[in-house]
């Protein structure tokens, strides 16, 4: 991977369009975020974890409207960029959806860490201002800490609770991979962005494969940091 060139002019229209459309998916992105922890505080055994979920979920919310105004400041509308992306969203948390508090937590510190780690790759590939706002978006919103000691301890009380939620993570992992691949794949801007061009550097095969190797070592190491195997 060759180091991205700055500034990448905005003139240009397919990169602008590939801006768009990657402010486009991280907004919907952190939205339903934003969604899945309020529907998992619904399911907290005590009201301190439904507060603290509520609090996260409200901290996810908030990354939302900068990512907006960035698209409305390209000249674009933020319901028409995210709009491409709800199907794939929706669908890959329609097979996710978890059964109980716990699987909840997982995939919110799994799925969501998974998601970053790519977008931060992505961000590689921008300009330094669009580089900022997305790693600003991507700020953890409490969930690391949190889960790693709620989850600790629901292993420490039943260990047989490990195995279900190192399967749990494995498959999250799975499906978020096979999810990054179509939304990429299927948004030529975003494909044309990770390809490069002329004057802007990309990924050749090579360093794809480094990329995933990177995101499939972080998310080995975050089932670690869960006490769970990958």
């Amino acid at each position: 991977m060759s180091e991205p060139s700055e500034p990448i002019a905005f003139s240009d229209p397919a990169y602008r369009a590939a801006v768009v459309d990657l402010m486009g998916v991280i907004a919907y992105g952190e939205l339903s975020a934003f969604e899945r922890l309020v529907d998992d505080a619904k399911l907290s055994p005590r009201l301190t974890d439904k507060l603290a979920l509520d609090s996260m979920a409200t901290a996810q919310f908030g990354h939302v409207q900068p990512l907006m105004d960035r698209i409305t400041q390209l000249g674009s509308d933020p319901v028409d960029a995210m709009a491409p992306f709800v199907e794939p969203f929706d669908a890959f948390h329609a097979k996710t959806a978890p059964s109980d508090w716990l699987e909840g937590l997982v995939k919110a510190y799994v799925g969501d860490g998974l998601a970053a780690d790519f977008y931060r790759e992505i961000a590689a590939f921008v300009d330094a201002g669009t580089r900022e706002l997305i790693m600003d978006s991507l700020q953890d919103a409490g969930q690391a800490d949190f889960v790693v000691d709620r989850v600790k301890q629901a292993i420490a009380d039943d260990h047989r609770v490990a195995g279900r939620l190192a399967l749990w993570g494995r498959r999250l992992m799975g499906e978020a991979l096979s999810q990054g691949q179509r939304v990429a794949a299927e948004r030529d801007s975003l494909a044309a962005l990770l390809a490069g061009g002329t004057d802007r550097p990309g990924l050749d095969l090579a360093a794809m494969t480094r990329m995933f190797s990177r995101l499939t070592e972080n998310h080995t190491q975050r089932m670690a940091e869960l006490g769970l195997a990958s």
